[in-house]
């Protein structure tokens, strides 16, 4: 009789990198960390006149599971709205230093892959900056 293959599941890599990014961002003496919003996607009621600044999107860009299953690899993009262009800078280098130092109990690695890079949004005028990192996950194994 042939073997059954387990039934594997990967986390949603997006959602949780934002779940460590926020948690690790809370409390931070940095003031140009002060107040950050960590997100999946854009507050609807964002607009140039009320900004609601800083504010940290993460999005998924590739997810590539390994043919074993036993790993996903992912493409986090990290996008940071800030009062100006150094503040957008450094919080997304402290972003970026946050996701590759968690400890591996939700993700199980991060990896530095691209960035920061300066940009100015083209809807708000508003300045940004964005990178990207790698991150490592588990599958849960369902019944």
């Amino acid at each position: 009789m042939a073997a059954v293959k387990p039934l594997l599941v990967f986390p949603d890599v997006q959602s949780a990198g934002a779940g460590v990014l926020r948690q690790a961002l809370a409390g931070r003496a940095e003031p140009y960390a002060a107040g950050a919003r960590v997100g999946t996607r854009v507050p609807g009621d964002r607009s140039p006149e009320t900004p609601d600044l800083p504010f940290v999107l993460i999005r998924l860009d590739t997810s590539l599971p390994h043919g074993s299953g036993a790993n996903v690899r992912c493409t986090l993009r990290v996008t940071v709205w800030h009062e100006d262009a150094d503040q957008a800078h450094d919080l997304a280098q402290l972003a970026m230093g946050l996701l590759v130092a968690h400890d591996g109990t939700v993700l199980r690695s991060v990896r530095y892959a691209t960035g920061p890079l300066p940009a100015t949004d083209p809807d708000s005028g508003i300045d940004l900056s964005t990178f990207t990192v790698t991150a490592n996950a588990r599958p849960a194994v369902l019944a």
